[in-house]
């Protein structure tokens, strides 16, 4: 009888190994392919899966021994990179079993991101896996494990609030236009200033349905390359200050020394708007729009402070969420774990049912000798009866050794069903 698989985990990521460690360590998509060819030719190393981000490097396998596969998959790290061993013991982490699934688990679900609750991780872990799958270097548990994963992510994602609110200055302004606006649908946003942070801003509020869009800046030519990109109206940035009250949203990055949008200025577009709301985000530093402006009826100021502040308040409740995501994760590792233990019972069940049939076939072939005056359907007959009454006395035992085999003493069930049915012999 051999002993069930193992699942151990070797890696390095953002918490533990700084960039220029980790982007030699990086596996391109060539270096991959090659890599899943090499480890899975390894007698060792039954199954593998490499996940290679920009945060991390991973590779999960179901190996012969788990300290012999974790020592394995830490020296193929290094020597495929030409990389001496002892510049990256220190980085290094490896996990076995049931922590190895709580990891992979965690990493589907965003749990062990950089930005916590970001969708990005887990659409990197379904290529690692479908690349792996296609060089055949996975089996029946990383399989069950990785779909397991996706199922985890999906319910971590279905049944928190791990990624609902934003925690970036962009996402943050956003959430806040949502709330003054509720539908972003037609509405319209003016760039003042063309700041990588405020173009970032601008594309969010277009994926949420802003369709129009006015650019102005210093420099027109800058003006004009930034609204192709948005698909929007470039204007000159003394021309701005008389087309303010056709923006819903103004966004302000520029580097002037002074207040760009003083409080009389807004008060004659709140006018030409007939009052209706305008959502003003000033990220500049120094700001661009005087804090007075906030004092006017349907005006409403966020400087980046006011959206950081947001941002904090946002990631506070992720953490949050994110401890009622573990919950769910420890649960559904559990429930792996369960799956997992029942390996070592299905080739015993296996081996006790077919010991069964054999003495089963024997003893009723036996006696139909002396039965020639039974018709063949007669025969046919008494085999199904006898199958019948096997399957029925074999029945229970199944069920409750692979619910025994879930359980710390598991290993002695195992052991006297061998030896009461002979197994081993």
């Amino acid at each position: 009888m051999t002993s069930g698989p193992n699942l151990v985990l070797v890696g390095v990521n953002h918490k533990t190994t700084p960039v220029e460690i980790r982007e030699k360590l990086a596996f391109n998509q060539a270096k991959l392919e090659a890599s899943l060819e090499e480890l899975v030719s390894s007698p060792e190393i039954i199954e593998n899966i490499i996940l290679s981000t920009c945060n991390r490097v991973e590779i999960y396998a179901r190996v012969e021994n788990t300290d012999r596969g974790i020592q394995l998959l830490q020296d193929f790290i290094c020597d495929y990179h030409n990389i001496s061993r002892g510049n990256l013991d220190q980085y290094f982490y490896s996990f076995c079993d049931n922590q190895a699934v709580e990891h992979l688990f965690r990493v589907s679900s965003s749990l062990d991101s950089m930005v916590l609750g970001e969708a990005q991780i887990l659409g990197q872990v379904k290529d690692a896996y479908s690349t792996a799958r296609s060089f055949s270097s996975t089996g029946m548990v990383l399989n069950q494990l990785f779909e397991k994963a996706f199922n985890v992510a999906k319910k971590v994602r279905e049944e928190t609030g791990i990624s609902e609110r934003g925690v970036s200055i962009s996402s943050a302004a956003v959430e806040l236009a949502k709330k003054i606006f509720e539908d972003l649908e037609n509405h319209s946003v003016m760039l003042v200033g063309t700041g990588e942070m405020a173009e970032l801003a601008a594309k969010h509020l277009i994926s949420y349905g802003v369709k129009t869009v006015y650019v102005a800046s210093r420099t027109y030519e800058r003006a004009a390359a930034l609204a192709q990109t948005l698909n929007g109206c470039a204007l000159d940035f003394d021309a701005f200050k008389e087309e303010m009250h056709k923006a819903d949203i103004i966004i302000t990055s520029t580097a002037a020394p002074t207040f760009i949008i003083q409080k009389e200025m807004m008060e004659k577009a709140i006018q030409k708007r007939k009052n209706k709301p305008i959502f003003l985000i000033d990220i500049a530093v120094p700001r661009d729009i005087a804090p007075e402006v906030n004092e006017l009826e349907n005006v409403y100021l966020y400087d980046i402070d006011d959206l950081q502040n947001v941002v904090n308040a946002n990631m506070e409740e992720r953490q949050k969420e994110a401890e009622n995501a573990m919950d769910i994760i420890k649960h559904e590792v559990t429930k792996f774990n369960n799956w997992f233990s029942t390996l070592d019972a299905v080739p015993t069940i296996v081996e006790m049912r077919n010991r069964a049939e054999d003495m089963r076939k024997i003893e009723v072939e036996k006696n139909l000798k002396n039965m020639d005056h039974l018709s063949s359907d007669d025969r046919e007959n008494i085999h199904l009866l006898t199958q019948s009454i096997v399957n029925k006395i074999l029945h229970k035992p199944t069920i409750n050794l692979k619910k025994k085999t879930q359980s710390q003493d598991g290993h002695i069930y195992l052991k006297a069903i061998r030896h009461l049915f002979h197994l081993d012999d």
